[in-house]
């Protein structure tokens, strides 16, 4: 049921407790995640229990100072990563550039049964703790804060993102932009959902409709009115989470909502600077940048 919260009042983390999905259809490889040029990201592998992932994270700008970080997951197939260094359109910037542009670092993770990764994809189940284990393989790198770490996604990754909130406290603030309620959505024939559909266990734990009241960090959800508008409206109606807000763009798209909103985000990420984040993101300053 779209919107819908857990009629078990357990969290995201204790209903995954024990779980054990099961997959069907045979999976390919993508191939190895393309070389990033060095100047804007490494190219690398971090660890996780699925096996060495690759990822891009912004190097080490050698001022001697520790920097905010993001984890930004793309839309997509987002277990598998590619090109987020080329020039976009500003009405589709799915690279998320305005934080690297800024001087946020950056990290985009690829995750189970991506490129040529370990394991197999999962859709939004697994995935999860790829995420997390990304996030705690950034924290400990030398020029990252370890108390600023972020994590924004957009569409199917911003899906994840909102899940990866309902299941670790680990962030400052989360961004979740076009994410859906309910992954039954996509369809079977997404490629996205590696499961038997029917098995309803397996679609709610995938489905961060069920689980708003598991998030226990600030986190926005955002969509453009011209895009997947229907889910954020379920999601607010039935969310009494207050570490949760939904803002909608009234003129802007599932893409165009991205590049002038992370622009506005990655300056209030920079202000942030106190012991607790001191950001706040109203729906009528979004959708200021949309007049």
């Amino acid at each position: 049921m779209a919107g819908c919260s857990s009629q078990s009042g357990s969290t995201l983390t204790q209903a995954r407790s024990g779980f054990q999905t099961t997959l069907t259809g045979t999976q390919q490889s993508n191939g190895p995640a393309e070389k990033a040029p060095e100047k804007i990201f490494r190219t690398l592998k971090y660890p996780a229990a699925s096996g060495e992932l690759s990822a891009y994270v912004s190097p080490d700008p050698n001022d001697g100072k520790k920097h905010p970080a993001i984890v930004w997951i793309t839309g997509g197939d987002c277990n598998t990563i590619g090109d987020v260094w080329s020039d976009t359109s500003p009405d589709n910037d799915q690279s998320a550039a305005s934080y690297r542009k800024a001087g946020i670092v950056m990290m985009f993770p690829s995750l189970r049964g991506g490129n040529d990764n370990p394991g197999k994809k999962e859709g939004f189940l697994g995935e999860v703790d790829d995420v997390i284990a990304a996030t705690e393989f950034l924290k400990k790198q030398s020029y990252v804060d370890p108390n600023r770490i972020y994590l924004g996604g957009h569409s199917t990754g911003g899906t994840l993102a909102l899940l990866v909130a309902e299941a670790s406290p680990a962030y400052r603030a989360i961004f979740a932009f076009g994410p859906v309620d309910d992954v039954a959505g996509y369809g079977a024939d997404s490629g996205f959902l590696p499961f038997d559909l029917s098995k309803q266990k397996e679609v709610e734990l995938r489905s961060p409709g069920y689980w708003l009241s598991s998030i226990q960090s600030p986190t926005w959800v955002l969509e453009g009115k011209q895009g997947n508008i229907q889910s954020l409206q379920a999601m607010a109606k039935s969310s009494t989470n207050s570490n949760v807000q939904f803002l909608t763009v009234n003129n802007a798209s599932h893409f165009s909502i991205l590049a002038p909103t992370n622009q506005l985000i990655a300056q209030k990420i920079l202000a942030d600077t106190g012991s607790a984040t001191n950001i706040q993101l109203t729906e009528d300053e979004v959708n200021k940048n949309f007049g």
